[in-house]
């Protein structure tokens, strides 16, 4: 579902196969134990990409697999969330810069698990941002929006995220502040992030002080993922 490939001290995540990329738990548990991998190996200064093969970056939680139990569908629900949540706070304190290589689709849930890296870089030809729940009926989860509020500078482009549902080109979420750049294909943008990588592993931060600095950077939004107080994910009326 998933692989690693290391180039020197650059990680590669590489989420696997022409799919939808959905976030059930099999694959949220195989991208936890990556990132642990990764964690473990990191030398004194490394880097992180996490990119997908295929149309899509993530098109968001498995619902369709929540709903194939009726009896269980909240249950499963709150699962995928937790263990969302679990992956991101995971990559909010890696020891190492984190960049997305978004080369295709990344809506609602898929669109929070780019946006918990450093940097975000998309592919200009095809593909979306998409923070899709309010066109299909549901509540956009109160971590999400933390998420949304400390990446995504502009007031402006964050109410069209959140309350416009707005399907972001690489263009317009390079004016809106939301991407770092835009490339022209799956493998320019690939290509752009290794670049990136190589640039920031040269700077030779310790990994631990990187990590502490985004800790400090990012306070309210690693507490607000890890306070799991509020633990429906969303209006759940609509599962």
């Amino acid at each position: 579902m998933c692989s690693l490939e290391k180039r020197g001290s650059i990680f590669i995540l590489t989420l696997r196969g022409d799919g939808e990329h959905r976030l059930n738990p099999s694959l949220l548990n195989e991208i936890k134990s990556t990132i642990g991998s990764v964690r473990e190996e990191a030398g004194a200064s490394s880097a992180l990409i996490t990119t997908a093969e295929g149309k899509f970056f993530s098109n968001g939680y498995d619902m369709a697999w929540a709903r194939s139990s009726s009896k269980e569908v909240i249950e499963r629900a709150m699962l995928m969330d937790s263990l969302l949540r679990s992956v991101v706070s995971d990559l909010l304190t890696l020891p190492m810069p984190t960049i997305a290589a978004i080369t295709g689709h990344a809506s609602a849930a898929g669109y929070a698990l780019a946006l918990a890296h450093d940097y975000l870089l998309m592919r200009s030809d095809r593909g979306f941002l998409y923070m899709s729940e309010l066109d299909i009926n549901l509540v956009v989860p109160a971590w999400f929006v933390a998420l949304i509020d400390a990446k995504v500078g502009s007031p402006a482009a964050r109410r069209r995220i959140v309350m416009n549902a707005a399907k972001l080109t690489a263009k317009e979420a390079l004016l809106l502040g939301v991407i770092d750049s835009a490339h022209h294909g799956a493998d320019d943008t690939v290509e752009a992030a290794l670049a990136l990588s190589a640039d920031l592993v040269k700077r030779g931060w310790d990994g631990h002080v990187y990590a502490q600095n985004r800790k400090n950077f990012l306070g309210r939004l690693i507490q607000a993922v890890q306070d799991t107080s509020q633990t429906k994910p969303y209006t759940l009326s609509r599962l």
